[in-house]
């Protein structure tokens, strides 16, 4: 059966409906890239850019049906670790290597996007990261080692400024990065997708693996009705994974998060925002949030590892009046899940698994820039022999847990749930 999105804001604002069919028979490729998103179609164009155009991306729904599909529309440099984590982890140099990676990937986006005519804007410049807590020292000394090491141009924002465009008691200082911006993720996902087929790269959706053999110089990959026989696997499933290689999905764990849109708001929505950018706060599990130009706030936040909330819509509009309590009697219009691929290391996994085999996956959060690094990564190694996929070789795969992973996770998150509040 046809696979349709979620209903979203984005899957409402679809730029155009193509359907893409499933694999039927037997395909020969160059390269098979298994996952539809994100990291799979940016591996794709990596490679159509570079001139391997024999590459076909198998997708078990449709292409950018999970995490690239559902999530902020947020796009900046970075990964869910830490730069000063990368830093204890690989040493100032490869940090600010793979730092750079992403922002390279920011000026791959933007060219893309004006190149290939994609339709997911308008491009909104400018991400706020907003303190919940009265620390300004610790803001600007954050600011001041970002600059300092990674060569970023963040800025302080003082509590007044803030709170004369975001009106909230909850709210103090914060860092504005005025290199980011926020777009239609979904229309760039299908737009990323349009412009690798238009290279030559084929895509097929309702196209679920269902067997693989890696074994020898050509792999074979089976679906249901189909199997492509190529030379080289990609795997860029993140946290919709099933199965069909163990050793993978266990180093993966699946984490929910939710977004909602509101009701178009009018004059209403400048008694709570005045300003337009991508706003996040500084806690462990922070709301994520914006203004559409139609004066609609889309809303993000929370996550789950156990189970998906049943009064989703209420609890995430509970969530925004916590925050801005003048916006109550605001209706809800849509809200929806999405699921994430995280490891315990907080880096995605990138490289080579073994001879033929690569993996381009679990960007846990972080993913509408390092999709795109991610890819450009493994295009260059394969079409070019670069190895600039080693300098992620720390961040393999790790035991996410097996099992009692997502429990785990869920302790986590309300463990730390409870320092946020310790810390006010």
């Amino acid at each position: 059966m046809s696979q349709t999105y979620v209903d979203s804001y984005y899957s409402r604002t679809l730029a155009d409906d193509h359907r893409r069919p499933a694999l039927e028979g037997e395909a020969q490729a160059d390269i098979c890239i298994i996952g539809g998103g994100m990291a799979g179609l940016a591996t794709a164009l990596g490679l159509a850019e570079r001139g391997i155009t024999n590459v076909v991306v198998l997708e078990e729904k449709q292409v950018g049906f999970g995490a690239s599909g559902r999530n902020g529309g947020f796009v900046s440099p970075g990964y869910s670790r830490a730069p000063a984590a990368l830093i204890d982890k690989v040493g100032t140099e490869n940090a600010k290597a793979l730092y750079g990676l992403t922002v390279e990937a920011m000026d791959i986006i933007r060219r893309r996007i004006e190149q290939y005519e994609m339709p997911c804007g308008p491009l909104v410049p400018g991400k706020l990261n907003i303190s919940w807590f009265d620390r300004p020292k610790e803001l600007k000394r954050n600011i001041a080692f970002m600059n300092e090491t990674f060569g970023t141009e963040l800025e302080f924002w003082p509590r007044a400024k803030i709170r004369e465009l975001y009106l909230s008691k909850r709210y103090y200082d914060a860092i504005y990065n005025p290199n980011s911006f926020h777009f239609h993720s979904l229309n760039f996902t299908r737009g990323t997708a349009a412009a690798a087929e238009k290279l030559g790269v084929r895509i097929y959706e309702n196209s679920a693996v269902k067997s693989l053999d890696l074994k020898g110089e050509v792999k074979r990959i089976a679906t249901a009705k189909g199997v492509v026989k190529a030379n080289q696997v990609v795997f860029c499933t993140s946290g919709y994974m099933g199965w069909i290689l163990p050793r993978l999905r266990l180093s993966i764990l699946p984490i929910g998060t939710y977004v909602m849109l509101t009701e178009p708001l009018g004059d209403r929505l400048k008694t709570a925002m005045r300003g337009h950018h991508a706003v996040a706060d500084n806690r462990f599990a922070p709301d994520y949030y914006r203004a559409l130009p139609d004066t609609r706030i889309l809303w993000g936040g929370r996550i789950s590892a156990v189970t998906q909330p049943k009064n989703l819509e209420a609890l995430m509009l509970g969530d925004m009046l916590k925050v801005y309590p003048q916006l109550a009697g605001t209706k809800v219009e849509v809200a929806w899940p999405g699921t994430m691929g995280y490891t315990t290391h907080k880096m995605p996994l990138i490289g080579k698994l073994e001879p033929g085999v690569w993996v381009n996956t679990c960007f846990g959060g972080h993913g509408m820039c390092s999709t795109t690094a991610g890819g450009e990564t493994v295009a260059k190694a394969i079409a070019q022999g670069d190895d600039t996929y080693r300098l992620f070789e720390p961040f393999g795969l790790t035991m996410a847990g097996g099992p009692l992973g997502p429990l785990a996770a869920q302790t986590v998150y309300w463990y730390w749930q409870l320092r946020d509040l310790m810390k006010r």
